[in-house]
C-alpha cells in the first residue's frame, strides 16, 4: 500500500504497490500495520458495497455523527467514480473544505476518509460498483448529511448531475447542517 497525503489533514490516497510476475500482480489492499504506522485506523467492522446503474449520479454527502462517528475507506471496484470529501471538523482550519479523487476499478485508488468529514461520489460511467469499508456500525439515529451542490462548499462535480435521491436532494447545506457543533466529530 502507499499512503499519500491529500490537502485535507488526516486524509490519504491509497495505491496499490503491485509485485508483478508473467500471470499479473499480487498487491495488498488492505493492510493494519501500514495504517497503524502512521496513526490511522487499522480496525473495521462493516464492510458495504454500493451499485449505482446510471452515469452523473451523485450519492451524498453523507457523515455519522458522535458517538457512531465513522472512518471510511472507499474503493471502486467496477466503473469509475468522482470521489469528494469534506472537512465537518469543529476547529478544523479546512473546515468545509473539500477535496476530490477519480478512483476507477483500472487505477484501484482508494481513498481514506477520517472521522468528521462528510464524503459523496459521482458516477463517470454506468454500472458502479463501490465497496466501503468502515469503523463503526450503521447506526440511522446518528446518520446526517450535506447538500451535494451547497454553494458555500463548492465541489466540481465533473458531470452535469444526472441523478440524486429524494433523501440527498432534500439534505441541508452545511451552514444548516450542525456542523461545527459537534457533528461528525
Amino acid at each position: 500500500m502507499i499512503l499519500t497525503p491529500l490537502t485535507l489533514n488526516g486524509a490519504f490516497r491509497i495505491d496499490l504497490d503491485p509485485h508483478h510476475d508473467a500471470r499479473g500482480f499480487f498487491a495488498r489492499q488492505f493492510c493494519a500495520a501500514t495504517l497503524a504506522s502512521v496513526g490511522l485506523n487499522d480496525h473495521w467492522v462493516q464492510g458495504n458495497t454500493s451499485v449505482t446503474e446510471r452515469q452523473g449520479t451523485v450519492r451524498g454527502l453523507h457523515f455519522q455523527s458522535a458517538p457512531r462517528a465513522e472512518v471510511k475507506m472507499v474503493r471502486c471496484v467496477r466503473g469509475a467514480i468522482f470521489d469528494a470529501i469534506v472537512d465537518m471538523r469543529p476547529g478544523s482550519a479546512s473546515f468545509g473544505n473539500w477535496t476530490g479523487l477519480t478512483l476507477s476499478a483500472q487505477n484501484r485508488t482508494a481513498i481514506y476518509v477520517p472521522q468528521g468529514f462528510a464524503h459523496g461520489f459521482q458516477t463517470l460511467e454506468p454500472d458502479c460498483e463501490v465497496m466501503y469499508l468502515v469503523s463503526a456500525p450503521y447506526s440511522p439515529l446518528h446518520e446526517g448529511g450535506i447538500h451535494h451542490a451547497d454553494p458555500a462548499i463548492g465541489i466540481g462535480w465533473p458531470l452535469p448531475v444526472t441523478g440524486v435521491s429524494d433523501r440527498d436532494q432534500a439534505l441541508p447545506a452545511l451552514a444548516a447542517s450542525g456542523a461545527g457543533s459537534g457533528a461528525g466529530s
